[in-house]
């Protein structure tokens, strides 16, 4: 398909000057040894084979709480703004990852059935107002085909080290490796070697969310890869480091019967968690934890506080998605984005709160640049 003007230039701006970080203590992706899955490749109604320019239409959430509209604190998080999205187009929804530009405006999101959704969130003020300049792509694999050839969905977690995305696959607990440098979302992906426990993590409990940590904090150039609910002996939730200076296995505790869905990792260090419950007599709930990355290290068991905490009473979801960016005025934004399972009775959201600490102006700069160096792209998209 012809890209418009605004695509092109995303595209550009993407893959224009990347400074790719070295990562010499993980191993190089390589194609795809393994032969092909054995299961059959059903076609799927959401699952696409070639790009497509879409419509997503977008109607604002203005309070959290379903019980009283005017509270705007929770925890440590301040509500500023939420949309629920819907699309003519079959195949959004799911969303399970997402990735944002140092201004919180250009986003990356995954489809847990292999889809790639790149686009543009529109503000008015400090409040989302809508999508813009939307496109679905779909995962290509090592041969350039759609990954759903190979019987491959479940696509739940992204990182980004400069232009290179890693894509964890949870049922068949892989990673691949695309370079936006070489095509965007048309890259075809490599498969990472992975530490051989990461294959014995449960199918529909494994992969659920990855970190690639940047120069300038503890465990730089070390891609983290967290399980949804891979317990070890003592019930807590498996995680890896790999590649870096200290590649290894260590734990999350866990807690209240809390699973991982995603995690972003703030320019100070602290490494977020976002977690998700559910039980026919509890109903759903979600938490967000903060965790110190300079506890965690080969055979660590790291815990940290919860900051958010939510439930039904609340405007939630299953709720996969987290990322980060600072404003120009120094405020941590967090969004958080749902997958709605393609069911009629959940819901897309994208919601977003202030972590409330302020930023130094001094330290500004800073994270901006880490913020840029994790996509690779100077002065952002």
């Amino acid at each position: 398909m012809r890209l418009t003007s605004s695509r092109r230039r995303f595209v550009q701006d993407v893959v224009a000057g990347l400074s790719v970080a070295a990562l010499p203590h993980l191993a190089h992706a390589q194609n795809a040894t393994r032969p092909l899955s054995k299961r059959a490749a059903k076609p799927s109604p959401y699952s696409i084979d070639v790009p497509v320019a879409i419509e997503v239409k977008a109607r604002p959430l203005p309070s959290f709480d379903i019980r009283d509209r005017s509270r705007v604190r929770f925890g440590a998080l301040e509500y500023r703004s939420g949309l629920i999205l819907t699309s003519a187009f079959s195949g959004f929804g799911g969303l399970s990852a997402l990735r944002l530009d140092p201004r919180g405006e250009r986003f990356v999101s995954l489809s847990d059935k292999a889809t790639w959704f790149t686009g543009r969130i529109v503000y008015r003020g400090r409040e989302m107002a809508g999508l813009d300049d939307v496109e679905a792509a779909p995962l290509l694999g090592p041969d350039g085909k759609p990954i759903t050839s190979r019987g491959w969905y479940d696509s739940e977690s992204l990182a980004f080290d400069g232009s290179i995305a890693y894509v964890g696959l949870e049922r068949v607990n892989q990673v691949l490796r695309y370079d936006f440098a070489k095509g965007f979302t048309r890259a075809a992906g490599e498969v990472v070697p992975m530490p051989p426990a990461v294959r014995k993590l449960p199918s529909n409990k494994g992969l659920e969310a990855l970190v690639f940590v940047p120069k300038g904090l503890p465990l730089a150039g070390t891609l983290i890869a967290m399980s949804e609910r891979g317990l070890d002996a003592s019930g807590n939730l498996i995680a890896f480091l790999v590649g870096g200076k200290t590649p290894g296995q260590f734990s999350i505790r866990r807690t209240e019967t809390f699973d991982i869905s995603d995690a972003v990792l703030l320019p100070s260090g602290d490494l977020l968690i976002l977690e998700r419950k559910f039980s026919w007599l509890g109903g759903v709930g979600i938490r967000i934890r903060r965790l110190a990355l300079s506890e965690i290290a080969p055979g660590a068991v790291v815990d940290g506080p919860a900051i958010f905490n939510a439930d039904l009473t609340n405007e939630i979801d299953n709720m996969e998605g987290i990322d980060a960016h600072v404003t120009a005025e120094g405020e941590t934004v967090l969004t958080m984005i749902s997958d709605d399972n393609f069911s009629l009775i959940q819901r897309n959201l994208l919601l977003q709160f202030t972590l409330l600490q302020r930023v130094a102006r001094g330290r500004r700069y800073r994270i901006a640049a880490l913020r840029a160096g994790l996509f690779g792209v100077a002065g952002g998209w």
